[in-house]
């Protein structure tokens, strides 16, 4: 077997996850075919690189000395697949760029505002509840950038070479709950006034769990949590059966009520990633744009951000 690209992209996948399951997510590969490559690429170098815990993997003295010369090889790669293909497109009078994102109500009109701005552009989209798996993917080449986010105390892995542009330092998170819940009758919600409320979160997006419980042991809070993706929390919000965290951004429709929390005690980081700073020179001021558009759309985020500066809602960029 002859070492290639994908199998250095495997082991930094691997040290940069700890998890054999983690990166095998990032890759889009099963965790099962994952496990195989690697003990193909380890008999092929005659050593172990991982050594396997019930807690995830961690390279080897000799497995660091490899991931040591692999990453620059592997951004190295990425970096002439995407200069040549960025190239050839144009040339061609086209240029298809691949853009991930997790959930955002600005993803709309950002789409709408590049292929305005840019005369044969293209732009494709892939969702993903996974920030971290989206920027490994960029880092990897199979995605030209990424807006994620990134919850408070929950750090994201951003992989080495990437470029990173700061749309929003903290934004706040609201709350969704029924509108006929006693708290919705005020224009801002007290965790305490959802203490007999259970709380459903979606735990497979990065950090949203570990970042809900932090801020409610913090408040001296143990609410019952469910797992759940937040098309159904929201459809059980609306019956009184949870409570859910929302983006500010988000509208609200007759049977929810959106509220933003005192103190605003859970907060994101929303960054859009690429592998060039003139690939974020490109595409960040239409974000910009699409995101502080949606903001001044939705009634309780426009509120919050007036209180927030005592100023006109189109000029808040960066309130937070």
């Amino acid at each position: 077997m002859e070492l290639e690209v994908r199998h250095l992209r495997v082991l930094c996948a691997i040290a940069d996850t700890g998890s054999l399951h983690r990166a095998a997510r990032e890759l889009g590969l099963a965790q099962p075919s994952l496990s195989t490559q690697l003990r193909r690429i380890e008999r092929a170098l005659g050593a172990q690189l991982f050594v396997r815990t019930r807690t995830g993997c961690r390279p080897t003295p000799l497995g660091l000395a490899v991931l040591s010369r692999a990453r620059p090889l592997v951004a190295e790669f990425a970096a002439i697949v995407t200069e040549t293909r960025a190239a050839a497109a144009r040339a061609a009078g086209g240029f298809r760029l691949r853009i991930g994102a997790t959930a955002s109500r600005a993803i709309p009109g950002w789409l709408r505002l590049l292929r305005t701005r840019g005369p044969g552009l293209e732009p494709t989209l892939q969702m993903n509840v996974s920030a971290n798996a989206l920027l490994g993917m960029v880092a990897a080449g199979r995605l030209d950038m990424a807006f994620v986010h990134e919850v408070e105390g929950s750090p994201l892995r951003i992989p080495p070479g990437l470029c990173l542009r700061v749309l929003v330092e903290r934004e706040p998170q609201f709350v969704t709950l029924s509108a006929d819940h006693p708290a919705a009758s005020q224009p801002e919600v007290s965790l305490a006034d959802l203490a007999g409320d259970r709380w459903m979160v979606d735990s497979t997006v990065d950090g949203e769990w570990d970042g809900l419980c932090r801020v409610l042991r913090a408040a001296g809070l143990n609410p019952e949590m469910l797992h759940g993706d937040y098309l159904t929390a929201y459809s059980l919000a609306a019956t009184g059966e949870v409570v859910t965290v929302s983006q500010p951004t988000a509208h609200p429709r007759p049977d929810l009520a959106i509220r933003p929390l005192k103190g605003d005690p859970i907060g994101v980081r929303l960054l859009l990633a690429a592998r060039t700073e003139t690939e974020l020179d490109e595409a960040f001021p239409a974000l910009e744009e699409a995101y502080w558009t949606v903001a001044h759309e939705a009634p309780a985020y426009r509120e919050r951000l007036k209180r927030a500066r005592g100023g006109d809602a189109a000029s808040l960029a960066g309130a937070f």
